[in-house]
């Protein structure tokens, strides 16, 4: 009486036959897993992402003449003023982030004379839509305030200098 022989397909075909030491053997292209590779793993995005992309696209709305509040613009402007420091593209962006979802916090300083619900409604938009197609994270809310209007003889340096 004989014994049936198991059929092997290639892939175990492969793996039971001899190896020699230190060697390694690959099947021919069976998957690790059944799962497509979007899915084998986790993509997280820093809070300093998201403020750096809204601070961008604020930025690039006509009529935005600087962001942060008074103190951060002024230390803004001593640090860009010192030899190889860059600007701060985060400042007066706060933002919080979660797995799906993110809100933003911005202070603006806007040029005078521009209408500030249009800015302000132009700023929304574009950061929502730029934090959205960059991130892929939902924009829950974009809050705007805008906490001074650059006056046309005003100096461009940012600190209220009284006495010249």
């Amino acid at each position: 009486m004989t014994t049936p022989q198991k059929t092997l397909n290639p892939a175990e075909s492969k793996l039971n036959q001899a190896k020699t030491p230190g060697s390694t053997t690959v099947s021919g292209g069976a998957p690790g897993s059944e799962e497509p590779a979007p899915t084998r793993g986790k993509t997280s995005i820093a809070d300093v992402v998201v403020v750096k992309i809204s601070g961008m696209a604020a930025r690039e709305i006509p009529g935005v003449w600087d962001m942060g509040g008074g103190l951060s613009r002024t230390i803004g402007a001593v640090r860009d003023r010192v030899p190889g420091g860059r600007p701060n593209v985060g400042r007066g962006v706060k933002v919080e982030v979660g797995e799906r979802q993110t809100a933003i916090d911005l202070d603006l300083v806007l040029e005078y004379g521009v209408p500030i619900m249009d800015v302000a409604r132009d700023v929304r938009e574009n950061v929502i839509s730029a934090v959205e197609r960059i991130t892929g994270l939902e924009v829950v809310e974009v809050n705007v305030a805008v906490n001074d209007i650059h006056l046309p003889d005003e100096e461009d340096t940012g600190s209220d200098t009284r006495v010249e």
